[in-house]
């Protein structure tokens, strides 16, 4: 009876058979829980309503639904199925944080929902083991949310100055 449930207990932890593969398994969620966490500090800084948690769940989210169809040996082409089905589901999640006012011009929460998105990319890509690219993806999402407020108030305040 022990050896049953001891080699079922076993077989339940066969995913990860040794060290390099835990090591790779943990190297990438975690790579992916921190850049989501980075996309989702600038976020909660601006009180936005997805922050740190939401957007390291995305991220850490993406990457495992990247790495577990790889571990039991989908092939890269047909890892494109999954792909198509987290952008539309992460399109969902997105639409949750859009909310239009009543006038025509208000809507609020389309960067936030774009963050997501972006988040999700992110996660995506560090579990398919492009570590690399996700972090220059990272950085260039951080400047967009850095520098174009910047760059709309600089084109706002040149174009009344010009009327």
């Amino acid at each position: 009876m022990w050896e049953v449930i001891g080699s079922t207990i076993a077989h339940e932890f066969s995913d990860i058979p040794d060290m390099a593969e835990l090591t790779r398994l943990s190297l990438r969620l975690l790579l992916a829980a921190l850049l989501g966490g980075l996309l989702g500090y600038e976020r909660e800084t601006k009180g936005k309503a997805a922050g740190i948690k939401t957007h390291m769940l995305v991220a850490l989210g993406s990457a495992i639904f990247m790495v577990i169809p790889l571990q039991i040996g989908v092939e890269v082409g047909d890892l494109t199925r999954v792909m198509q089905g987290m952008v539309t589901g992460i399109g969902f999640l997105g639409a949750g944080t859009i909310l239009k006012g009543r006038d025509e011009e208000s809507v609020k929460g389309l960067t936030t929902a774009a963050g997501l998105w972006m988040t999700s990319a992110i996660g995506m890509t560090v579990g398919l083991g492009q570590a690399g690219s996700a972090l220059l993806c990272t950085s260039f999402a951080l400047l967009v949310f850095a520098l174009m407020p910047r760059f709309m108030r600089l084109a706002a305040s040149t174009g009344q100055h010009e009327k």
